[in-house]
């Protein structure tokens, strides 16, 4: 698993208990879900089309580091499906896991597309291939 981004938690991500609020916590998994399937799909338009299970085993508060890691479970025709872990920074407990989100690569008018994807690139290898 990778982990590749990570959030601070701030006053304002915090629920009435003074833990963070599991929607917020969503809303940054989807955008880091969207942006490492569009990086591996190289389509902008790509979007989420389903999200398993989701399991809250701990929980975060304020001042806490968190860490948001995703890892390639397989290449669909038009899809990628990714799992994902979040994790305290700091003493590495796990705060939430989803085994499945499902991402889908569209044409300009929404419809699915097939993105000839078949294994996980790096950035760094496309540019080789243009020097």
């Amino acid at each position: 698993m990778n982990f590749h981004t990570r959030k601070w938690i701030k006053p304002e991500d915090l629920n009435p208990n003074g833990t963070l609020f599991g929607g917020r916590l969503l809303e940054w998994i989807d955008e880091e879900a969207a942006l490492y399937a569009i990086i591996q799909l190289e389509n902008p338009r790509t979007v989420t089309k389903f999200i398993s299970e989701i399991n809250f085993r701990s929980s975060a508060k304020k001042g806490d580091i968190i860490e948001i890691g995703l890892d390639i479970v397989n290449f669909g025709n038009t899809s990628l499906t990714l799992q994902c872990e979040v994790r305290n920074k700091m003493t590495r407990e796990v705060i939430i896991s989803i085994e499945k989100i499902v991402m889908v690569s569209l044409d300009e008018a929404g419809n699915p597309i097939p993105h000839g994807k078949t294994k996980k690139e790096f950035v760094k290898d496309r540019l080789g291939k243009f020097n």
